[in-house]
């Protein structure tokens, strides 16, 4: 088992607005497969981040999320939060250092990310797509619904996938962004690949 304890496995969904339960099975599937002794707990207050090793923040509506992190004073708890975030969708969006256009709310800044929330326009709106993703050997199925995409990535940020020539999934430090929404379809290779990337020592 790769350096997990009973004592510090739990994983957090933000579960303020959107796809939440869709995350939280993905998360247990996951977690199932790789025989971890790890929970999955719905996160709603700050006081729920205090003991996490990571936290989804799921697809959805980026300003209703921002704005009820906002109205449960979730901001600073989030932004210093030292595990790993796997966020998608409107998750890409809300870690952001900056949206472009966006007005209405400041992101969090998590990730050295500059987003541009309608990349895809409405012509594509929502699509499907088999796309390359580093750190896993064949393509991954992409359900891509009004997707963000990266429109500046920092140099601490590493690209790990991309569509039509557009940033889709990035890597930063124990954080993993996607565009898409890895937690449809059943594959949980990248949960996987985000829980290896939690505790790199071997036990």
């Amino acid at each position: 088992m790769r350096g997990w304890h009973l004592v510090d496995g739990k994983i957090g969904v933000l579960a303020l607005q959107g796809d939440v339960s869709e995350h939280i099975q993905a998360f247990e599937q996951a977690i199932r497969e790789k025989n971890l002794p790890v929970s999955v707990i719905p996160v709603r207050h700050p006081d729920d981040i205090s003991d996490l090793r990571a936290l989804a923040i799921p697809g959805g509506e980026s300003t209703t999320i921002m704005r009820l992190i906002d109205k449960n004073d979730m901001r600073h708890t989030i932004q210093h939060f030292t595990g790993g975030i796997f966020a998608t969708c409107a998750g890409m969006v809300i870690t952001a250092r900056e949206v472009i256009g966006e007005t209405r709310f400041l992101p969090l800044g998590i990730v050295d990310t500059v987003v541009d929330r309608n990349a895809f326009g409405r012509q594509r709106e929502s699509f499907e797509g088999d796309i390359s993703v580093h750190g896993i050997s064949t393509p991954f199925h992409a359900v891509f619904i009004r997707a963000p995409v990266v429109d500046t990535a920092g140099p601490g940020v590493e690209i790990i996938a991309r569509i039509d020539q557009k940033i889709v999934g990035i890597k930063s430090g124990k954080h993993m962004v996607f565009s898409f929404h890895p937690e449809i379809g059943g594959d949980l290779r990248l949960h996987h690949l985000f829980l290896d990337g939690l505790s790199p020592s071997v036990s």
